[in-house]
């Protein structure tokens, strides 16, 4: 089947007095891995569910092609949904999990069980249910694991079942509920990749959830960030990291967190940081209080920089990263991204200084929302 399209528009939800979701618009395109990201309780598993249909909208409708499917039935919605348990069968073998859903579809009631079945089916369903089988566990490189039951396989092994049970349906659209959350550090950075080619070599629609920043900006062509129902900045990886719409975009995106300093717009637009000007105007009609986001890469040591203390250091293999207090403001804290082995700058004192570019520095006003920063210097001074 050929990738669909989701639009999604207007879509409300509320659990009692709290809306869940607040009128969320979206359009996700024919073969696009699109990644719903937020801290939990920001609505996007609701939303999932709401596309899936296992959930009812309060308001707003979902239409999948041309097709609005918001008052359909989930197993009509040719949707393939992988949850974060898996939920494959114990009883089962790997080979009858991934058959389930076409014995669902295409066989009668008593076809389908398990000594009567081979008699009542047509041999021909049959061998065509078990080629989609064999052809999906090729794809997932699990062919040689069709006779184990989910007992005797990794966690690996089980994502990868639930993913070919999704895949032999050849849906419209896959839907994955935080799939790699329950897998240790080193098997989840490999099943990121293992999902990023299958959806390569598919060519398919997904729509994945995550509170992993990590998983969302390796894998997705975009990302749809959500905070209390709403979305809070729709593009690319790169667009949420290099240009943040609010400051709660530029605060979720990014490891480490983006640095952040209080600042003030004054009435010539001019940014003010520690009682100096810095050559920078903030265009628009913000005034007053105002913060500036710096990532850790963006700060470097310099001889007429910001003073700070190093309170400690991590080395992550090629990187290390300096966290330093502020000596004129203790309660604010700096991360500075560098290369293992090199000079910090830090003097006998444990005293080092901050500079920064100014063409890199991130703007938001007391809205939160993000400024248009003009006329820029190169360095601090």
């Amino acid at each position: 089947m050929q990738p669909q399209s989701v639009n999604i528009s207007g879509i409300g939800k509320g659990f009692g007095a709290d809306d869940v979701l607040k009128g969320i618009d979206l359009s996700i395109r024919p073969g696009e891995f699109l990644s719903l990201v937020g801290m939990s309780g920001c609505g996007k598993s609701t939303l999932l569910r709401i596309i899936a249909g296992l959930e009812t909208a309060d308001r707003g409708t979902i239409s999948i092609g041309n097709r609005d499917v918001t008052e359909i039935d989930p197993a009509d919605r040719n949707l393939a949904m992988v949850f974060q348990s898996y939920a494959l069968y114990p009883h089962m073998t790997v080979r009858d999990n991934i058959a389930t859903p076409l014995r669902m579809r295409r066989l009668p009631f008593f076809a389908r069980l398990p000594l009567l079945g081979r008699v009542v089916a047509k041999a021909e369903t049959l061998r065509e249910i078990d080629a989609s089988v064999r052809q999906a566990a090729d794809v997932l490189q699990i062919s040689h694991l069709l006779d184990r039951k989910p007992a005797q396989l990794s966690g690996g092994q089980r994502q990868r079942v639930a993913l070919a049970r999704a895949l032999v349906r050849s849906p419209a659209a896959f839907l994955m509920d935080e799939p790699l959350s329950n897998l240790d550090a080193k098997l989840r950075a490999h099943m990121r990749g293992e999902l990023s080619n299958l959806h390569d070599r598919l060519g398919a629609t997904f729509i994945y959830v995550t509170h992993d920043q990590i998983e969302a900006m390796t894998m997705s062509d975009r990302i749809a960030l959500m905070s209390e129902g709403r979305i809070e900045q729709l593009g690319t990886p790169d667009e949420l990291y290099q240009a943040p719409a609010t400051l709660t975009v530029a605060r979720f995106i990014g490891t480490p967190s983006i640095n952040l300093l209080p600042a003030e717009i004054d009435a010539s637009s001019n940014i003010v940081l520690f009682s100096r000007k810095l050559g920078l105007q903030a265009d628009g009609t913000s005034r007053g209080p105002a913060t500036i986001g710096i990532r850790a890469e963006d700060i470097f040591p310099a001889t007429d920089g910001i003073p700070a203390r190093v309170l400690r250091t991590e080395t992550q293999g090629a990187d290390r990263f300096v966290t330093c207090q502020l000596v004129d403001d203790t309660s604010i804290c700096l991360v500075m991204r560098e290369k293992a082995g090199t000079t910090t700058g830090v003097d006998s004192e444990g005293l080092i200084r901050l500079g920064f570019s100014k063409t890199q520095i991130h703007l938001f006003g007391s809205d939160e929302k993000r400024c248009i920063v003009r006329q820029l210097e190169q360095v601090m001074a």
